[in-house]
């Protein structure tokens, strides 16, 4: 089709990339298991990070979101890889 071939899938394909590893930052960041490392224990004194801290289950979402457009767009520009 066509339609997937234009540049402006192309650029958001591009987009949907670095969304999706800005996203995979956020989760590390507001992972639990962070409060436990030396940096964490830090940041959780924090107002802000306690704040994002607490938004990491809705980033899940967003990033599968996310991720299942970027790799459909992908597979229907590039093609299937053989």
């Amino acid at each position: 089709m066509d339609v997937f071939q234009s540049v402006v899938v192309a650029r958001l394909i591009l987009f949907l990339g670095i969304l999706n590893f800005i996203l995979i930052l956020l989760i590390f960041l507001s992972c639990r298991c962070l409060p436990v490392s030396r940096i964490g224990g830090r940041l959780m004194k924090a107002r802000w990070y306690k704040r994002f801290f607490g938004k990491h289950c809705y980033l899940w979402p967003v990033l599968w979101t996310s991720l299942a457009i970027h790799a459909f767009l992908a597979v229907m520009f590039m093609g299937w890889p053989r």
